[in-house]
């Protein structure tokens, strides 16, 4: 099936608004042969003759009183949608924003993120939405506008991403808990009883890893699906949680937290956006923004924004 020429559209629009063909040639700086050849294509594809000689003049017919109503929105449409985009008034910005992101970035920067949406464009919401895997489909599909973690296989190589900021693993126990205070041995840590994370099965993780190259394994006595999960369950009983800092400082308040004494990798957590949205003027903003709440302490996370696995 063969497309229709939408260069005509611009052609029937002035015709149908000049009425007459010279006039129409002279705004489209046609020679009147060639705009006599493209009122022709136009009768051909509409099956119409739209313009028809009345006198020393031409009158539309009423197809093509019909299509001036039609035609003039949509080439007004199309030469919106060609230019460049102009600049953002956060004043008149009326949009909703979805973040994928865990229960401790939420605790930890949702409310500020909201204020300071707020604060700058009062007519924008942000919708947290809950990130149970790391399957990037709702970034291609569009259903998510930007999403926070930490860079894995599963990723998507089409994918933007940009480092937020880095975390590191820490053990937290309710106070009193006798691995509270004093000094505690790598022993004393695999020897206690621990509550784990993990999304979907027992998978060995990089606390795990750390231990096996001591020689060592941890006693998990619960699994849990996220930091929030581990947290509650240690607060209420002589578990071990261990869960990254900076994403657990608002749900571990009144317990107690400890360096591990094993070396476990930091992990860099990043924002993830897909490239149709690179360009996006308020896309664009709202990740400046979420870089500006999230960047306490940016060390050498001074990334540029780079492709995945790139």
């Amino acid at each position: 099936m063969s497309l229709p020429d939408l260069n005509l559209l611009v052609t029937l629009d002035v015709l149908l608004e000049e009425g007459s063909v010279a006039r129409a040639a002279r705004r489209l700086r046609l020679s009147p042969s060639a705009m006599s050849r493209a009122l022709a294509r136009l009768r051909e594809a509409t099956g119409d003759p739209l313009l028809v000689r009345a006198g020393r003049g031409l009158v539309p017919t009423p197809r093509a009183l019909d299509l001036r109503g039609q035609v003039g929105p949509l080439v007004e449409q199309a030469q919106a949608a060609l230019r460049p985009a102009t600049a953002l008034d956060l004043s008149r910005l009326d949009r909703v924003f979805t973040l994928r992101a865990s229960d401790g970035f939420v605790e930890t920067f949702g409310a500020e993120l909201v204020t300071r949406l707020a604060r700058a464009a009062p007519g924008a919401r942000l919708r947290f939405m809950a990130k149970p895997d790391r399957d990037a489909a709702s970034l291609r599909d569009g259903t998510v506008d930007l999403e926070t973690g930490v860079i894995g296989r599963e990723t998507g190589p089409e994918l933007r991403v940009q480092a937020l900021f880095r975390d590191r693993f820490i053990g937290v126990v309710r106070e009193g808990h006798p691995l509270a205070g004093g000094r505690l041995t790598v022993q004393d840590y695999a020897d206690a009883a621990h509550v784990a994370v993990t999304r979907a099965r027992p998978d060995k993780g990089p606390i795990d890893g750390a231990l096996a190259a001591l020689g060592l394994e941890r006693r998990i006595a619960a699994y849990v699906a996220g930091y929030a999960g581990a947290l509650a369950v240690a607060r209420g009983s002589d578990l071990v949680a261990t869960v990254s800092a900076r994403h657990t400082a608002v749900l571990r308040a009144g317990m107690a937290g400890f360096t591990l004494p094993f070396d476990v990798p930091a992990v860099t957590v990043s924002l993830l956006w897909h490239p149709r949205l690179e360009a996006d003027p308020a896309h664009r903003w709202l990740r400046g923004i979420v870089r500006e709440v999230c960047g306490g302490d940016q060390d050498s996370l001074a990334e540029s924004v780079r492709s995945v696995h790139s």
